[in-house]
């Protein structure tokens, strides 16, 4: 079996997933994923305005802010779905090593969402938003070498 690099080039809204059996061959494009409620604005997501608070003492108020933004929570469901995705691909074998390229909020939520075996697996991280390169301009922007050997 040969070895597989899977590279998954993501932002909040969209991801991409590539692979690559040589390692200085070419990428070939496998699947994308989009998340239209990643580019939708804060008050596009929430329906409600943030509560109100008061003060303690004396008159006046203020907004609540909320734990998490509707955004961050959207980034971060986004980011569960593709760990997900991985983590069954890592089991079934279906890759070797790992490369993510993200921009860099969402590279730190894929961080925290990977579980640890696939984590293991990622040989490559890039804090860019390189999503909208086609399959030759992303494999330019890679080492030119992926990994070091192949298995027949």
């Amino acid at each position: 079996m040969k070895k597989s690099v899977w590279i998954v080039v993501a932002n909040r809204a969209v991801a991409r997933l590539f692979r690559t059996s040589q390692p200085t061959g070419p990428l070939e494009e496998m699947d994308s994923f989009i998340h239209p409620e990643g580019r939708m604005l804060v008050q596009e997501l929430v329906s409600d305005r943030a509560g109100r608070g008061f003060e303690r003492f004396g008159p006046g108020g203020h907004a609540e802010d909320p734990d998490t933004t509707a955004t961050a929570h959207e980034m971060t469901s986004f980011a569960t779905a593709l760990s997900r995705c991985l983590r069954k691909a890592r089991t079934d074998g279906e890759f070797h090593a790992l490369a993510l390229i993200a921009a860099p909020a969402f590279l730190g939520a894929m961080r925290e969402q990977l579980d640890a075996g696939t984590r293991e697996r990622v040989m490559l991280e890039v804090n860019k938003n390189l999503v909208h390169l086609d399959a030759v301009a992303l494999r330019a922007q890679l080492p030119e070498r992926l990994f070091s050997t192949i298995d027949a």
